[in-house]
């Protein structure tokens, strides 16, 4: 039987056992619609410039990155320096396949979703076998190791020039049409990332998600199946983070292992997730526009940059608030929802 409740904020609609709500209280939606409509926007006006285009392309993919990444830490209870192996996984699959068999975007993002799902859950057991720093040092290893490959079979994956030529999403005639579609195919990606992850930390998964990172003994002992529940946060972020490698082949038409395998693509990812905060699902999204803007804007700078990036990055840590970073910025005198603070296990 379908029963309909309306609430103060919010409308319910039960089906037997399950709930369903639509919340209406502009509070809680007026500020993300805002958000939204801005990003929306903003390229209309900047149209012209392609290279501003392509910045605040590279920013939704970093936050489309990091948001999985968010979710990962927090529901395995394991710091992951590793997630660019599924992202060199899931390009160079689609990649290859394009280029060799001739598939188009499409089979490629199917193949690219199962070779990361096979994978990711073929190591998935070192999320609760290897414990603490051991767990960071695999994950930070593996990607290393692949990168190696991609040089010593540099027949096949072109080492430091990597794959080039690959078949575009879509096409509309003009460069700048494309810029612009491109844009807001990585800001719906974003997006959706951004609604699935605040669904699953607000449903029961969320409260399995913080009861397993806050302590794994006691999860055991309310019942949780610690096992089964590290495996899907370890695995399906893991998907996400494919399917941004899946979109980058697609868009930048070309996909090198050098660019997104190093260690210093990782750091720039965590200092996304440390800079936006512990609200990983809505603080990754300023935090990684933060470091698409200093990056495009330094690059000028020449040789340089390498040296005063970091540093702008290391002040940045330093003047926001701990652990709440740009977020906390923003939530200073509004209530604070509960996001589990990430606990390194021994």
């Amino acid at each position: 039987m379908v029963r309909l409740e309306f609430r103060r904020d919010r409308i319910l609609l039960r089906w037997g056992e399950q709930k369903y709500e639509w919340v209406i209280e502009p509070r809680y939606w007026r500020n993300p619609a805002i958000g939204v409509f801005l990003l929306a926007i903003i390229p209309l006006f900047i149209l012209p410039y392609p290279n501003i285009l392509t910045m605040l392309t590279s920013a939704n993919l970093y936050a489309a990155i990091a948001i999985p990444l968010g979710l990962q830490m927090i529901g395995t209870a394991r710091v992951n320096f590793g997630p660019q192996l599924y992202l060199g996984l899931g390009g160079y699959t689609s990649a290859l396949l394009n280029l060799h068999l001739g598939w188009s975007p499409i089979p490629t993002l199917g193949a690219t979703i199962l070779v990361c799902a096979a994978v990711a859950l073929l190591l998935s057991p070192t999320t609760f076998i290897a414990k603490g720093l051991y767990f960071s040092l695999i994950t930070l290893i593996l990607p290393l190791t692949f990168l190696d490959v991609t040089f010593l079979y540099g027949d096949i994956f072109r080492g430091e020039v990597g794959l080039v030529g690959m078949s575009p999403l879509f096409n509309f005639g003009k460069v700048k049409w494309n810029y612009l579609g491109y844009f807001y195919f990585s800001l719906l990606l974003m997006l959706l990332y951004l609604f699935v992850s605040d669904k699953i930390s607000r449903s029961r998964f969320g409260v399995t998600l913080a009861a397993i990172n806050e302590n794994e003994d006691v999860a055991r002992m309310m019942g949780v199946d610690v096992t089964k529940y590290k495996v899907f946060y370890y695995v399906f972020p893991s998907i996400l983070t494919g399917i941004v490698a899946w979109f980058i082949v697609h868009t930048f038409r070309t996909f090198a292992g050098i660019t997104y395998l190093p260690l210093d693509f990782m750091i720039k990812i965590l200092i996304i997730v440390i800079i936006g905060g512990r609200a990983f699902v809505y603080g990754a999204v300023p935090g990684a526009y933060l470091i698409a803007v200093v990056e495009d804007s330094l690059r000028g700078l020449g040789p340089i940059n390498y040296f005063v990036f970091p540093l702008v990055l290391i002040g940045a840590i330093l003047i926001l608030p701990r652990g709440e970073g740009l977020w906390g910025l923003y939530h200073k005198r509004h209530h604070r929802d509960y996001f589990p603070t990430l606990h390194v296990r021994r």
